[in-house]
C-alpha cells in the first residue's frame, strides 16, 4: 500500500487528505515536526510528499527514497529544492491561484489600517486613552499611491480593488507589463513616489532583501511598507533602522523571516509596525481549496495520472 507523508500543516486536522487520498489506497503519516533532520529522518518509505512551510532540502529528498512526487500546500517554493528534486527525478506541484483574492483583500485592509491608524488607535483605546489628536495625522487613501512589487495574480487583483477607492496604482515586475490601469515604474521611481509600497513578489535569488539600507532611503519618509509575500524580501534589521531614521512612516508584515520572530525586538515591537501571523491567505473557502486541491494531486499521480500545477519536469 502507497503511503503519504506530511510535514507540515497549520490546520486542526488533515481528515480532508486522508479521505481523498484514501480514495487512491493511500495511507497518510504526519512528521512528529518540521525540522530537517526529523524530517529526514521520518519520512521513510514515503510515496509522496505533502508539505506546506517545512525544509523539503536535498537532505530530505534524498533520505526519501521512494518518493517521485512533492505536493506544496500553497505557491511558493521556496521551502523544496526544485532542482534537487528535478535531479532525482521527483515531480513537484503547487496550487498557484488558489488565494490571490484572500491576499489582495488582506494587504488593501493593511493599507487602510496604516492610513487611518487603526491599529494604534484602537490599542490606546482599549489602554483607556481616547484621544483621537495624539494619533493625527491621519490620512486619506483616495489618491494617494499604492506602488505595487509584483503584478502576478494578487498584484493584478489588488489594483483593481485599489483603484476602486480612488487610488493611483503603479507597479514594478521584470516583463515591464503592467496590466490596464497600472502604470510601470522602475523600483526607484515606484519607490520615490508611492505613498503605499506592496510586496507581491516571490522570493528568490534576485528578491532576497530587495527591501533594504538603500531601497528605503528611497521612500517617502510619510510612506508605508506592506508585505504579504514573503518575509525574506525584507532585511528586517534595516527596516527597523530604516524607522528609526524616519525613512518611512511605518510597516504591516504578514510574512517574516523567521516565523514565528521574535516580537520582542525591533521592528516587530515598534508601535509604527502592525503584525499579523501569516494570515493574509487564509479564509474557510481558500483554506479547503487548498487542501481539496493539494490531496488531489497527490492521488492523481498514485493513480497513474496528470496531476495539475507541475512546476517541473522530472528527469
Amino acid at each position: 500500500m502507497p503511503n503519504a507523508f506530511y510535514t507540515d500543516y497549520p490546520w486542526p486536522d488533515i481528515e480532508l487528505e486522508r479521505k481523498i487520498l484514501a480514495e487512491a489506497g493511500c495511507e497518510l503519516r504526519t512528521a512528529s515536526d518540521n525540522r530537517e533532520e526529523t524530517l529526514a529522518r521520518e519520512v521513510g518509505d514515503a510515496d509522496v510528499v505533502l508539505t506546506c512551510w517545512a525544509p523539503v532540502t536535498a537532505r530530505v529528498i534524498d533520505a526519501a527514497k521512494n518518493c517521485r512526487h512533492i505536493a506544496r500546500t500553497g505557491i511558493g517554493l521556496d521551502n523544496i529544492d526544485v532542482e534537487h528534486a528535478t535531479e532525482r527525478g521527483v515531480l513537484v506541484t503547487n496550487v498557484p491561484d488558489y488565494c490571490y483574492r484572500e491576499v489582495a483583500e488582506h494587504t488593501l485592509a493593511l493599507v487602510l489600517t496604516m492610513a487611518r491608524k487603526i491599529a494604534e488607535s484602537h490599542w490606546a483605546t482599549k489602554r483607556g486613552e481616547y484621544d483621537l489628536s495624539s494619533h493625527l495625522p491621519i490620512e486619506r487613501v483616495e489618491g494617494k499611491t499604492l506602488g505595487l512589487v509584483g503584478l502576478g495574480r494578487i498584484g493584478k487583483s489588488l489594483a483593481a480593488k485599489a483603484a476602486a477607492l480612488g487610488m493611483r496604482v503603479v507597479g514594478t515586475n521584470r516583463s515591464r507589463e503592467a496590466p490596464d490601469g497600472v502604470e510601470w515604474l522602475p523600483l526607484e521611481k515606484l519607490l520615490a513616489e508611492s505613498d503605499h509600497v506592496a510586496l507581491c513578489a516571490p522570493l528568490t535569488d534576485e528578491t532576497h532583501h530587495m527591501m533594504r539600507r538603500e531601497t528605503f532611503e528611497q521612500m517617502k519618509p510619510t510612506a508605508f511598507l506592506i508585505n504579504t509575500a514573503r518575509g525574506g524580501l525584507v532585511d528586517h534589521d534595516a527596516l527597523a533602522a530604516a524607522l528609526d531614521a524616519g525613512n518611512l512612516a511605518g510597516a504591516a508584515l504578514d510574512v517574516q523571516d523567521v516565523e514565528p520572530p521574535d516580537l520582542g525586538r525591533a521592528p516587530y515591537n515598534d508601535p509604527r509596525v502592525v503584525v499579523t501571523p501569516h494570515t493574509a491567505f487564509c479564509s474557510t473557502e481558500a483554506i479547503h481549496e487548498l487542501r481539496t486541491r493539494v490531496a488531489r494531486q497527490a492521488a492523481d499521480f498514485l493513480q497513474g495520472k496528470q496531476p495539475e500545477c507541475r512546476v517541473n519536469d522530472p528527469k
